[in-house]
């Protein structure tokens, strides 16, 4: 067939083909000029929007996390964005223990684009697993996920096929072999197993097509207004190595033009994703003493938002409300949890929106613990929450 006369017509209607294939129906709308990929560097600081929520923890449900949207208005009929000029923060783990994990990032970029438009902002963060899965470490992804894998590679090479039928496109366009460069056989990997594992590798290993295409646009940390936004936690070390520096030495390292990324930063325990100092039950007097000096170094910010570490009670406070923990177990195959977001209003006001029948329609308030220096606002009790750590 010569498609000569058209190439980027077909190609394009064979890779929207594809994405509605494996997506789960969704058909990406035109990027808007404003969220365009560039060689620039990622946006690490955002100013402070009208309204601002944050989504905790997702792994791999896509229902829960459009409950959670629901919750905050901002999807409406169809999933599509009707939050307007609002800036959503999802605190990353999108990975592992569900089935929905690209569908998540369809969804995800499908509402970044439409939020745009609108006038609204869409933000997805680098969790732990996140930089695990390039790392390609999948202890915790499951059969669901690894089939869902499988189906995206099965799907990428009938629209590879279909592209080398056509005259005139582009070879760049073209892969040879999905797989290239991943091994044939991978001990410890069952054989119903083994095509799903290689194509996930494939996929999501430094310039992988999914981790090129989606997690290459994730910040590793992020300033929204006076909060701060990291999937676990910030030290003074990451704020003196610079926001903006990690962020993109981060992305470069997921887009493969970066050899690697230090431990320090996305690996070990006292790392940005996997650091729990601010967000287990009890926190030390010394850890709270730390994080009131990390938000010294960072102007105008007031608190930290952090996922991880799950919080059985729901959305918790600490260290005085400079410490704000949303990851509540969600997901059905990790805690299956009610949902809950956290809203920030244009005065810099919190409240929890949930649901959980228990606390349905009833506004989280309290007074601002007297040791609460920065005058907060209203938010949820101190005493409500209680904590649960799980592995990674």
């Amino acid at each position: 067939m010569d498609c000569a006369a058209v190439p980027s017509l077909v190609s394009a209607f064979i890779d929207t083909f594809v994405d509605f294939s494996v997506s789960g129906g969704i058909i990406l709308p035109p990027e808007p000029e404003s969220i365009k990929n560039s060689s620039g560097p990622l946006r690490t600081v955002f100013p402070q929007p009208g309204r601002l929520v944050a989504v905790g923890d997702i792994h791999g449900d896509l229902p829960k996390a459009k409950s959670a949207l629901r919750l905050a208005g901002l999807i409406g009929p169809g999933d599509r964005w009707s939050g307007g000029a609002a800036t959503v923060v999802q605190v990353g783990d999108i990975f592992d223990r569900g089935g929905d994990e690209i569908k998540l990032l369809y969804f995800f970029e499908r509402l970044r684009r439409e939020a745009a438009k609108a006038g609204g902002t869409v933000i997805t963060m680098n969790g732990n697993h996140e930089i695990m899965n390039v790392d390609a470490d999948f202890r915790f992804a499951t059969p669901q996920g690894v089939e869902e894998f499988e189906n995206w590679g099965f799907w990428q090479c009938i629209g590879n096929g279909m592209k080398k039928m056509c005259d005139g496109i582009g070879r760049d366009s073209l892969f040879r072999d999905l797989c290239d460069g991943v091994p044939n056989e991978i001990p410890g990997i069952p054989p119903e197993f083994l095509n799903g594992i290689r194509v996930r590798i494939a996929a999501l290993r430094p310039k992988g097509l999914i981790s090129s295409r989606f997690l290459s646009k994730n910040q590793t940390v992020v300033v929204v207004g006076d909060s701060v936004f990291a999937h676990g936690g910030l030290l003074e070390k990451h704020v003196i190595y610079g926001l903006e520096r990690l962020n993109e030495e981060v992305r470069d390292w997921i887009r493969g033009v970066r050899e690697k990324v230090e431990n320090r930063l996305v690996r070990r325990a006292d790392s940005i994703v996997w650091l729990r100092s601010f967000s287990r039950k009890l926190v030390k007097d010394d850890d709270c003493s730390i994080l009131e000096h990390v938000l010294e170094t960072i102007p105008g910010a007031r608190r930290m938002i952090m996922g991880h570490t799950i919080q059985e009670d729901g959305i918790s406070v600490a260290c005085g409300g400079r410490a704000i923990r949303v990851d509540v177990g969600m997901s059905s195959l990790c805690g299956d949890h009610f949902p809950e977001v956290l809203e920030i209003d244009e005065n810099s006001e919190l409240k929890v929106l949930t649901s959980n029948p228990s606390y349905m329609k009833r506004q989280y308030e309290a007074s601002v613990q007297a040791n609460q220096k920065d005058g907060l606002g209203s938010f949820i009790p101190q005493q409500r929450s209680t904590q649960v750590e799980v592995n990674a």
